[in-house]
Order: C-alpha cells, then sequence, then structure tokens
C-alpha cells in the first residue's frame, strides 16, 4: 500500500474530535561526547562549569560558603519550560472554505518566536493559503498577525505582530551537531486549538532525509500531528534543531515525523530579512537523479543534466545528457546534495563543477544563476 505524505497544519471544520490514549515519556539518556574549556593544575583537569551547561544543558549554581557547584542535569519537564514560552498557535481562515459554516472553517498550524520584537517563523505552507491571522503565545495573549515573508523550497515562512519583549527560542548553531538517538521534544497545537503548547517527546531517528523536500531534513519518532506544523523540535540543551513540517501517513506506520533543521531555518530567514527573499544560487540546469539514487539506495552515480537554461552553462558548453559529478569539489549524487551545496553561495558568485561532457570528465567554472 502506498503511503503519502502530511503536511501537518490542521483544517477544523466544525470543531474537532480528539480521543484520549496512553501516555509514556522517552529517557533523557545522552552519551555522546563533547568537547570543553579545561586546565589541568597538579594533574587534576577542571572544567569550566559554563562548558558543561553549554555542552549537556542543565543548571549548576556554585555555593561559596561551602565551595561546591551543584549541576541538575536536564531533563524533559524543563526543557518544555524553557522552550514553551516561545511556542505560539497561529489560526486564520483558509480562503477557500467550500460549504462549511465560515465561522467554523478554521486551519491552524504553531510558530516560534526569534526574535523579540514580534517575528515568528513557521511553515509556509500554514499560512500561506490563511487569511485573517491571529497569533496566540503561550501566556494566552492574542494578537493580529501579518505573513510577511515566505519560501514553499524550503517550506518555511515569516509572521509578524506587533509586540515587544518577547520570549525568543534559541536556534541550534550551524553546523548543527545532533546525533542519531538523541533525545528530543516537539512542542505545537496538535489537531485542535485548545491543544496549544502540546509537548511529546522521542528521539531524533535520523538525519540528512530528503522525503519531498529541496533540502535535508530530520526525522523524528516524537509523536507530531496536523496542527504541529512549525513547531519547534527541541534537544536537551533547549535548542530548536528543526521546525516540524512533514509526517508518512498510512495505516500502519507511526511516527515517522520530519523537521527542517535549524541551519536552513537559518538560512532562509538570514536572506529574508537581509534581502526579503530567498535569493537562492542555481547552477542554472536541469538535472535529472539516478535511479539509485530516486530510490535511496547508497549510490555514487553522477547528476543527468536534462536542460541547460543559464548563459553561462551554455558557455560553458553544457548540454542535454552531460553528467555531473562535483559541485565545488565536493562529489553529489542527489538534487539535495546540490541544493545544500549552494546554501553557501549567492547568484553572481562563481562555483567550479566537474562533468562528463562527450566522454571527458572535465571541469568548468560556472557564474550562478537565480534559483
Amino acid at each position: 500500500m502506498k503511503s503519502s505524505m502530511l503536511r501537518i497544519c490542521s483544517l477544523i471544520v466544525l470543531g474537532a474530535v480528539v480521543t484520549a490514549g496512553t501516555a509514556w515519556a522517552a529517557g533523557a539518556g545522552n552519551t555522546s561526547m563533547h568537547a570543553m574549556s579545561a586546565k589541568k593544575i597538579n594533574g587534576e583537569v577542571y572544567v569550566k562549569a559554563s562548558s558543561l551547561t553549554g555542552a549537556l544543558g542543565g543548571t549548576g549554581t556554585f555555593d561559596s560558603k561551602s565551595n561546591t557547584y551543584q549541576y541538575i542535569p536536564a531533563d524533559i519537564p524543563s526543557v518544555i519550560k524553557k522552550v514553551s514560552p516561545s511556542v505560539v498557535a497561529i489560526i486564520g481562515k483558509p480562503e477557500d472554505v467550500g460549504s462549511a459554516d465560515p465561522r467554523y472553517a478554521l486551519a491552524h498550524g504553531t510558530g516560534v518566536i526569534i526574535r523579540a520584537d514580534g517575528w515568528v517563523v513557521t511553515n509556509a505552507h500554514v499560512v500561506e493559503d490563511m487569511t485573517n491571522l491571529v497569533v496566540v503565545t503561550a501566556d494566552g495573549k492574542q494578537y493580529d498577525a501579518v505573513r510577511t515573508h515566505s519560501d514553499t523550497a524550503s517550506d518555511l515562512a515569516l509572521v509578524k505582530i506587533k509586540a515587544t519583549k518577547l520570549p525568543i527560542a534559541k536556534l541550534a548553531h550551524s553546523p548543527l551537531k545532533v546525533q542519531v538517538g538523541e533525545t528530543v521534544v516537539a512542542i505545537g497545537t496538535p489537531v485542535s486549538f485548545s491543544l496549544r503548547n502540546t509537548a511529546t517527546s522521542g528521539i531524533l531517528s535520523g538525519m540528512n532525509r530528503s522525503i519531498s523536500s529541496a533540502y535535508n531534513l530530520l526525522q523524528t519518532d516524537a509523536a507530531i500531528n496536523p496542527g504541529n506544523s512549525g513547531g519547534p523540535l527541541v534537544n536537551m540543551k533547549g535548542e530548536v534543531i528543526g521546525i516540524n513540517s512533514l509526517k508518512f501517513v498510512e495505516v500502519g506506520i507511526d511516527n515517522l515525523g520530519f523537521s527542517i533543521p535549524a541551519d536552513t531555518v537559518q538560512y532562509v530567514t538570514g536572506h529574508f530579512f537581509k534581502y526579503g527573499y530567498v535569493k537562492r544560487a542555481s547552477l542554472g540546469i536541469d538535472l535529472e537523479e539516478s535511479w539509485s539514487a530516486l530510490i535511496g539506495i547508497p549510490t555514487t552515480d553522477p547528476l543527468t543534466v536534462k536542460s541547460v537554461f543559464s548563459a553561462s552553462a551554455k558557455k560553458a558548453g553544457i548540454q542535454n545528457g552531460d553528467q555531473l559529478y562535483k559541485v565545488a569539489g565536493k562529489q553529489v549524487s542527489t538534487i539535495v546534495e546540490v541544493n545544500e551545496l549552494l546554501k553557501s553561495y549567492l547568484p553572481g558568485q562563481q562555483v567550479e563543477v566537474m562533468l562528463l561532457i562527450d566522454g571527458d570528465l572535465v571541469t568548468r567554472k560556472l557564474t550562478l544563476a537565480a534559483g
């Protein structure tokens, strides 16, 4: 039976039915290695307290009277308490409500406050067809909202509310340092708008997933449901490592959710604030993946050129049927890999590519086009 992908915003028509179930909690074990600032004095190694909390999360206090340091490891409740104030619910009216009563035909999703003066990041699919947007913060305050920026390729958008001194979420640093198996928490507005700031936990199930997306995604088994779209996936340091966006939906399939990694979120929102849109770079050619790449088999197969549309690519002698092996010195076999590499470039900059042209392996410099 064919499975399908569901963009996890939620449409409510004349209310919603929520059924009760059994609750469980994931463990918070973390066995990864961390590099910390330290000094060796008289044979003893001393680690900075700030390095400890920075690497592992949690909190610590020093008692000068007893010269003792008390460290409290991060747990799921503390992570939720830290991040939940920066998570908002977004509700609005779909442009097409069909025959439904317009008073109750509403759609909703989730967002994350990234700037204290009212900037909220969410999924593009949450707000692309919404009117009369309203944002509700974790403390129950309501704000009229405006969609200011949207990028369908990354499925990210910005919403603006008139507010100041809002609690902001901390996005994980780029490059993203996460590993499969670490505990994560998802926070959002599943199924019903009355379930705002619902938290679920699980693990990071996979990385570098290319599932119906232009860029790599994170995979998690933390429960995400319609309405969770645009909400954060959080590590045990209380950092947002991803924005929840997709899930597999089918009978017999459980807990296959996907999130847009924090580095892509920073790339897209950085362009929004600097340029007003994503100034995306392109090689100026359309590419096709090999059979192995399409079905997910590890491969070193090149990409095949299907069409050439930029002046620079035409000048370089690239033609339909040529094969692309490397971009900027890195081997590529999927379109997502190309897109990820080009996040570091802007249109007009040059990049070196390696192709098979007329049976010869050649290197060419391309001036990147606007994507």
